[in-house]
């Protein structure tokens, strides 16, 4: 009898909710044949989700644009309290609330030592790095759910100091498992400091939680562009400035109008390979376009927003397999300096919960936190790919609305 439900991809453009089994405390098999471990998990836990939330990179596979399979599990934002742990697990104790980082790492291997947990070489066959239920990232089952299966617990656990604080909080605590690290990670790769001015494209979940950021980290000015008018306002409503790159006055002017100069001292890749000159016309390499041509000579690119290797939804064959017609050569000439991949969250994740436990951070504010149930979430995806302004946080068990 089946005693756990989760999200799963149907197929492009659907999503449902359905049964499978409790967790074990088992690494999935792939991944235990494949580098050599054992399928017994004694470091793990078994958490019950308190708060799980649909992402845009979640997204990108509903529209069928990367290569995930039919019955794909979904969901790698995952806050729970810990209902059963290893006899291996030894500092995480059953009653736990904690945040789940959305890389799965095994605190072992070289990456995971340098602290390039987005990169853990261990934990996924088909390349470095992993996550909860996505596609090619080794088979863990994704967090959208009742319950989920958290490997290497003691290291990748970030347990909350006090319980009634985190469920009072728990709507910006729930940030931490990725959007507001990777967000933070695109501000800080970008070199964003006191008196930055700072552009950033797309004012998704993401793109908002990269403004804040950059807000954090003393910025004089943060620019959001979109094409979403509902979501510059989200971005208007926490102190940014907004353009809409869908209008016929170019980038630069626009820009110009704001910090008295066509550039900014540095930018932010929120948006990803799913990038639009204007509503409705795709063109995957805009963005990076556009970032190089608005960054001073010298400055930095922050980019977090998602690449990926195989998109079959793509309009041309190059860009079906990642391969896009980036102006490297203005990148080269400016003396840019590129940061790109998966943040690696443990990085930047307990500082970020200090900034909120101690009101520094109002990051459920700044995305527009809007809670659903979980049965509610095949609606919750058609409306954000509608581009509603939020940021939607599934309920399962109703730890948030008692």
């Amino acid at each position: 009898m089946a005693d756990n439900r989760v999200v799963v991809y149907k197929g492009p453009g659907e999503v449902a909710v359905e049964d499978i089994e409790y967790p074990k405390l088992e690494v999935p098999g792939e991944v235990a044949d494949a580098m050599g471990m054992s399928k017994e998990a004694p470091h793990a836990a078994i958490l019950k989700i308190v708060s799980t939330n649909i992402c845009g990179s979640d997204q990108h596979m509903v529209r069928g644009r990367t290569t995930a399979p039919i019955g794909q599990t979904l969901g790698h934002e995952i806050t729970g309290e810990v209902v059963e742990k290893g006899n291996d697990v030894q500092f995480i104790e059953v009653g736990d609330i904690c945040s789940v980082p959305f890389n799965i790492a095994c605190g072992r291997c070289r990456n995971c030592k340098e602290r390039k947990t987005g990169v853990c070489l261990n934990v996924n066959p088909a390349r470095a790095g992993s996550a909860y239920g996505y596609v090619d990232m080794g088979g863990w089952v994704g967090g959208q759910a009742e319950y989920v299966l958290v490997p290497f617990a003691d290291f990748n656990l970030l347990k909350f100091p006090d319980r009634d604080q985190a469920l009072e909080k728990i709507l910006d605590l729930t940030m931490l498992s990725d959007i507001f690290p990777t967000g933070y990670h695109g501000a800080y790769t970008a070199q964003v400091t006191t008196g930055s001015t700072v552009y950033v494209a797309g004012a998704g979940p993401v793109g908002l939680a990269a403004a804040h950021s950059a807000q954090l980290l003393g910025a004089a000015v943060v620019i959001v562009g979109d094409l979403n008018d509902e979501r510059l306002a989200q971005a208007r409503s926490f102190g940014c400035e907004t353009i809409n790159v869908g209008e016929d006055t170019p980038i630069e002017e626009q820009i110009a109008g704001i910090v008295g100069e066509p550039e900014v001292d540095c930018a932010v890749d929120a948006v990803g390979f799913e990038a639009s000159a204007k509503a409705g016309e795709e063109a995957p390499a805009v963005v990076l376009n556009q970032v190089q041509t608005i960054t001073r000579a010298g400055g930095s690119l922050g980019i977090p927003g998602l690449y990926v290797t195989g998109d079959p939804g793509a309009a041309d064959p190059e860009a079906q397999e990642g391969t896009l017609k980036i102006r490297f050569g203005l990148g080269w000439a400016k003396s840019h300096a590129f940061f790109t991949g998966q943040c690696p969250v443990m990085k930047y994740n307990r500082g970020l919960m200090m900034s909120i436990l101690h009101d520094k951070a109002q990051i459920a504010k700044a995305v527009n936190a809007t809670v659903i149930s979980l049965d509610e979430a095949p609606q919750g995806y058609r409306d954000f790919d509608k581009g509603a302004a939020k940021k939607y946080v599934l309920d399962p068990h109703g730890y948030i609305s008692a």
